[in-house]
């Protein structure tokens, strides 16, 4: 059988085509990001951006999927591009860096389909979306995973309707400020856990979930089978 025989089944080919001829960015390769980055390339997407500045140390290892023992030490960008070459041989384009009002310019926005935002710094997502609204791009928003074991507390919807979760609430605050409506987000109801530490726990199960959540959303939107 072929790499998409199974795709067919419930996709047709000129649903596979305008993913295959569809690019999007990902911001972010932790245990969000690259767990998009899987699905969008097992999904048939055919081109794909990836940025992140980090290497993979130990602690990755309880939760990202490309974090193994082999990894660490190794930038994420580049250990993204070798295991995505070695399911599928699209194009991909590293940015080896973090994305801010520095370097802003060093990304050409208008040459993707969709960005998806994975990261966790508050100012950087912002500075994403505003990007993204201003060039016309689609882009949908992670919010936060931290301190959390429940993945089917997750809900995708705008900003301005989410509750609960506290990335979404500050998030929601400046993009009213900046008088941005209508961003698409994953965020979960879950209360988060309260710990002792200013580092937000993490588990396995909980970031590839809103990974995956945030691919599914991005492709049925591509292919016009979204929830209006």
């Amino acid at each position: 059988m072929g790499f998409f025989d199974r795709s067919r089944l419930i996709l047709s080919d000129k649903e596979l085509e305008k993913i295959n001829n569809s690019s999007v960015l990902v911001f972010g390769l932790g245990g969000v990001g690259c767990a998009a980055c899987e699905s969008l390339v097992r999904a048939g997407i055919g081109k794909i951006g990836i940025c992140d500045k980090d290497m993979y140390e130990e602690s990755n290892l309880n939760r990202q999927l490309y974090a193994t023992k082999e990894s660490l030490g190794k930038n994420k960008v580049d250990v993204t591009y070798d295991r995505i070459k070695s399911i599928r041989d699209i194009e991909i384009v590293k940015y080896p860096f973090d994305f801010n009002k520095e370097n802003e310019d060093k990304i050409n926005f208008s040459d993707y389909s969709y960005i998806i935002d994975a990261i966790d710094t508050i100012a950087s997502k912002i500075l994403i979306i505003e990007k993204a609204r201003k060039e016309n791009i689609k882009v949908i928003s992670a919010m936060g995973t931290g301190n959390k074991y429940d993945p089917t507390k997750f809900k995708v919807s705008y900003i301005e309707k989410t509750k609960i979760d506290p990335i979404a609430r500050i998030m929601r605050r400046e993009l009213k400020d900046r008088n941005i409506k209508k961003v698409p987000v994953v965020y979960s109801e879950e209360i988060p856990q309260k710990t002792q530490n200013r580092t937000p726990g993490s588990i396995s199960f909980v970031p590839p979930v809103c990974g995956f959540i945030l691919t599914s959303y991005v492709i049925r939107d591509l292919i016009n089978r979204g929830e209006k």
